[in-house]
């Protein structure tokens, strides 16, 4: 995949250009990275053996595909230096969460070809999932390279409504964040039963990803793994009867949901 643009290289930035380079997606002399920290740059030179530059004006030749990884509080600063390369045969793919589709349409123009997509973290192992939408400008071809370059990281799912965007951000992107939660509180509780608080956590650390490559590997839905574990009138059904009560974690975690999808609204406008 030549003429790769890759702008930013921190923590997503850097997931995607280690997948990429490991697929063998893309090739280390097809991708230039822009990376202005003089110190990840450094560190990304060394391990990927890219061209990294600090400054977008230094780059002559128009790239085909545009990867915008950088801090959505950054990007008014960073996008509009790209709308020189807006034209049929680039295409933009930002991962900025928050930043619409819209929005990129003022910076880089109308006629720009642009894929938001929705990461999460758990890209950095391969074992991410990530959302996309396109606007009308991006032909099938260039949908294709997104998902491409998307599927180095995790599984990739296509939406058509935008809107949806805010619950996905709720759901997938935040969501990593609610399972370390469980973790936290497993090994807690643990705590609280008596355990020693290095084993507490240990137990609470394994059962979660434990758990978690379980539901990866089976073809079961998770209520049937759930099923699985449960005995009736045993030590898991006791504890799911306070789970699963009326104001359980499933109206908790509803409304949870619903206030991140609300908080990504507000910051798209």
């Amino acid at each position: 995949m030549a003429g790769l643009l890759l702008v930013g290289g921190g923590k997503m930035g850097g997931a995607l250009l280690g997948g990429w380079l490991k697929r063998g997606i893309v090739k280390p002399g097809h991708v230039t990275v822009v990376e202005p920290d003089i110190t990840t740059a450094t560190a990304i030179r060394r391990r990927h053996r890219v061209a990294v530059v600090a400054d977008p004006g230094n780059i002559t030749a128009r790239p085909a595909t545009v990867v915008f990884a950088v801090k959505p509080q950054a990007m008014d600063a960073v996008a509009p230096a790209y709308v020189r390369f807006t034209g049929p045969n680039t295409v933009f793919l930002s991962i900025a969460a928050g930043k619409t589709i819209g929005y990129f349409q003022s910076r880089l123009g109308t006629k720009a070809a642009i894929v938001r997509a929705m990461p999460n973290t758990p890209a950095a192992v391969g074992r991410g999932i990530t959302v996309a939408v396109a606007n009308k400008r991006a032909g099938k071809a260039q949908r294709k390279r997104c998902d491409r370059l998307l599927a180095a990281v995790g599984e990739v799912a296509w939406i058509g409504d935008e809107a949806l965007m805010d619950a996905v951000t709720a759901v997938s992107g935040s969501g990593p964040a609610y399972v370390f939660l469980l973790a936290e509180c497993l090994a807690e509780a643990g705590r609280a039963a008596g355990l020693p608080v290095a084993l507490s956590r240990r137990l609470a650390r394994a059962t979660v990803a434990g758990s978690g490559e379980l539901l990866h590997r089976s073809d079961d839905a998770p209520e049937i793994l759930r099923k699985n574990v449960t005995s009736p009138g045993g030590t898991t059904a006791a504890a799911l009867e306070l789970l699963m009560a009326a104001d359980g974690l499933q109206p908790l975690l509803t409304r949870a949901i619903a206030a991140a999808a609300k908080r990504s609204k507000e910051l798209a406008s």
